[in-house]
């Protein structure tokens, strides 16, 4: 027969183990949220690229432009 201390372990473990689950719970529905977020703005990204390409416009680096007249 499990003695007084061994109950109250096993109800010390049964209980950080119910509030892992929740926190895990927790996290996996924050991750579902912003891989949501992520592919929409994954799918802006693609559709502004493919504008600007029908556009002929070029993305240029920065460090090849010339500096402004005022250096």
């Amino acid at each position: 027969m499990p003695s007084q201390s061994d109950a109250q372990r096993i109800a010390e473990l049964e209980s950080r183990l119910e509030f892992q689950d929740e926190a895990i719970a927790q996290l996996n529905d924050a991750l579902v949220v912003q891989q949501q977020k992520f592919f929409e703005l994954d799918k802006k990204l693609a559709m502004l690229v493919g504008r600007l390409q029908e556009n002929n416009f070029e993305l240029v680096d920065a460090q090849d432009e010339p500096p402004p007249p005022h250096y």
